[in-house]
């Protein structure tokens, strides 16, 4: 499957509210993180080799900054990763949980639905604040 195939995992057609267009698939490259900002609330979209994307909170919760777009994406186990580019703590992309928190106290990352239709990607905007 090329990147342009991807698919949301139903084939149930997006409605479109509460989803929120953010870009086209070929704006995001693999492996790579971009920011977005969506109803004020700054996220970050990775799109990972098996061409699943995955949207997490921008915010940093160890730093306190705006990073997180900015990390190394890579996997532990089965699980899509991003390191903070600040302290280095390890973030599962699939649930926002905190693989490797560096010494410090648990900490996760906001985690957003995502579709792709049609070559474009979607996040739910009703769980964005």
């Amino acid at each position: 499957m090329t990147i342009a195939d991807a698919r949301p995992e139903s084939d149930a057609a997006i409605p479109r509210s509460p989803w929120v267009r953010v870009c086209t698939l070929t704006d995001l490259e693999p492996e790579r993180g971009r920011a977005a900002l969506v109803g004020g609330t700054q996220i970050a979209l990775f799109l990972t080799h098996e061409r699943r994307v995955h949207a997490v909170s921008n915010y940093d919760p160890y730093s306190g900054a705006h990073v997180i777009s900015r990390g190394i994406v890579g996997t532990r186990q089965d699980a899509p990763t991003v390191a903070s580019p600040m302290y280095k703590q390890v973030f599962d992309l699939r649930t926002g949980s905190c693989l490797d928190t560096q010494g410090k106290e648990p900490r996760t990352l906001a985690v957003w639905p995502v579709a792709v239709q049609d070559g474009d990607v979607y996040v739910r905007s009703e769980e964005l604040t």
